[in-house]
């Protein structure tokens, strides 16, 4: 069985929220999408993003080959607008299907799984994270480096040549969960306090979302922060 919160929030910095989300239990997917370009086209890319994986999900297809596709569909309208301005979005995106997930990824948007203990499923597309891996910085020093916000790959805007649609998959057992976040939460919450929230038996799925969120404005609130909580019962 299976239980899931879900919420969006602006920020307390940001006039429009560029986020996006889904959960259908029925189907089995969940996905945040984050969402970049200014003058609301980001809202459009994350909403492209969303609807074209939801439908080809639907339709049968792997979850990378429907994140592929989605890429394709942002590309397409952006190439219509006659502003020719890019668009584009991070994604992370669970499938549960018989007790197995499977997470895809592209950017910084974020899946963690919890089972007694947190874990990062998914690897930062970004340029601190390919300093960590240079052993130019630690972790923690990319938690306040001036370019923490900048995504390597993206959705609508990297080169599809180049685009890297990373999965990981597992089991998904009774009492495991699995968080999917936009970079609004972990640019103000660490995983630390994460783990806290997630550890807590009193809160439904959708309390700890919305403590999260909480957290997360507390924190600063400076871009928008979207979370979505899905736990095999």
């Amino acid at each position: 069985m299976i239980e899931f919160g879900h919420l969006s929030h602006v920020g307390l910095r940001r006039e429009h929220n560029e986020d996006t989300y889904y959960g259908d239990a029925d189907l089995g997917l969940w996905l945040v999408a984050d969402g970049m370009g200014g003058h609301e086209f980001g809202e459009v890319a994350s909403a492209l993003a969303r609807e074209t994986i939801v439908s080809e999900v639907r339709g049968g297809r792997s979850l990378a080959e429907a994140i592929r596709l989605a890429d394709q569909e942002i590309l397409r309208q952006s190439q219509r607008r006659a502003e020719a301005l890019p668009m584009g979005t991070t994604i992370a995106a669970v499938l549960v299907r018989d007790n197995r997930f499977e997470v895809g990824w592209v950017g910084d948007s974020r899946a963690y799984l919890w089972n007694g203990e947190l874990r990062q499923v998914s690897q930062d597309h970004s340029y601190v994270q390919e300093l960590i891996e240079q052993g130019a910085i630690t972790p923690e020093q990319a938690r306040t480096h001036p370019h923490r916000n900048v995504v390597t790959q993206a959705l609508g805007v990297t080169d599809p040549s180049s685009l890297k649609i990373e999965t990981i998959s597992g089991e998904f057992k009774p009492g495991m969960q699995l968080l999917l976040c936009s970079d609004g939460l972990t640019e103000e919450v660490d995983d630390a306090q994460i783990a806290r929230l997630l550890s807590r038996d009193d809160l439904t799925a959708q309390e700890c979302v919305e403590q999260l969120i909480m957290a997360a404005l507390d924190g600063g609130g400076s871009d928008n922060v979207t979370v979505v909580l899905i736990r095999q019962r």
